[in-house]
């Protein structure tokens, strides 16, 4: 499955979803979302049962507001709805499958 852009026009339906989900909070102008950006682009391709959404912090301000992010690259994991995990930096594939998995 591909990476869906997330926006606050679309985001109630991500939040909403069956699948578990991972949202990347990201810029362009940033050297380690950089780095993440592909891990995440091949959990997505990987992983079919998993909702993976990129929110661009720039233009998703309040989106990324809402979720309290600080420094990016931010990953948060939803399921229900519910924040179920959140991690700031960047982090290799197996750091990123475990918190899917708690």
């Amino acid at each position: 499955m591909s990476v869906l852009k997330v926006t606050k026009d679309n985001y109630f339906d991500v939040k909403n979803s069956d699948k578990t989900v991972l949202l990347d909070f990201y810029a362009d102008w940033c050297g380690p979302c950089r780095m993440v950006g592909p891990i995440v682009d091949e959990i997505a391709e990987e992983n079919p049962d998993i909702l993976v959404g990129k929110v661009n912090v720039d233009e998703q301000q309040e989106l990324a507001s809402a979720f309290g992010v600080m420094s990016i690259p931010t990953l948060v994991v939803l399921r229900n709805g519910e924040v179920v995990t959140k991690s700031m930096g960047a982090k290799p594939k197996a750091q990123i499958m475990a918190m899917l998995e708690s």
